[in-house]
């Protein structure tokens, strides 16, 4: 009796709950099969036009109603100034307008006039600079030619009188840059010779306080005197030109 009450309260329960189990899954296994059939079967649409007259009227309606919705939800959710307009291929007009269609039509007017003046003064300030850069261009290259001329490269197409030219720009560039060393030796040689007199003052001073005999400047006079002038025979000597032209412009130093 005991075991026939356990059986009816127990077991009997736990094998309908199996069942129950079992059925709901074979279900779900099922509907899972049929959505994937019906994925399989519709497919991707093409998109390319529908060639059955009925089935592209009932696209036509469907999508014609979704772009309408699409348009009203992103005019109230954003708060944006929308304007849809449909033709069908009979030429019926759907419309749809957050605010006013007249409105937004001006204002898309006006807006594309704005981006095609703005686009035509870009061009038109573009012309001038393309000149520009093209000009640049050019007197660049021709620098680069004058540049390796000066450096000896490229002579071959140079005429004599191009030749001559180029002398006479490196015999002036020789002049400038030699007159501008000896003015940097002057001036270090100035400034040595303050130098040179503050240490002497104060060499004097030195003298004055051991009791000694002020230096003699007249032999430290001697040597700096004898450098200036080798400076000065140095800047007579120099000379611009082939050695035949220095042969022929100073035959006395060949006699000496």
């Amino acid at each position: 009796m005991l075991l026939f009450f356990a059986f009816k309260c127990i077991i009997i329960p736990c094998f309908s709950f199996f069942g129950r189990c079992l059925f709901f899954s074979s279900n779900y296994q099922k509907k899972k099969e049929i959505r994937c059939n019906i994925k399989m079967v519709r497919g991707k649409t093409q998109m390319k036009r529908i060639e059955n007259a009925t089935s592209r009227q009932v696209t036509f309606s469907k999508r014609r109603n979704g772009l309408l919705k699409k348009a009203f939800e992103l005019s109230v959710l954003c708060d944006a100034e929308v304007a849809l307009i449909v033709f069908s291929t009979r030429g019926k007009l759907y419309e749809f307008s957050s605010s006013s269609m007249n409105r937004t039509i001006e204002s898309y007017q006006k807006r594309a006039k704005d981006v095609g003046t703005s686009s035509k003064m870009v061009k038109d300030n573009m012309q001038p600079m393309k000149e520009d850069a093209f000009t640049l261009a050019k007197k660049i290259e021709l620098l680069e030619v004058s540049k390796r001329k000066l450096l000896g490269d490229g002579l071959e197409p140079c005429s004599i009188d191009d030749l001559q030219q180029l002398e006479n720009q490196l015999e002036r560039s020789l002049t400038r840059i030699r007159a501008r060393k000896n003015q940097l030796f002057r001036e270090q040689i100035e400034k040595l010779k303050g130098e040179e007199k503050i240490l002497m003052e104060e060499n004097t001073e030195l003298r004055e306080k051991c009791g000694m005999q002020p230096l003699d400047l007249s032999a430290t006079k001697t040597p700096q005197i004898l450098q200036d002038r080798q400076i000065i025979e140095v800047e007579t000597e120099l000379f611009i030109g082939p050695p035949d032209s220095r042969d022929t412009a100073c035959p006395q130093n060949h006699k000496s």
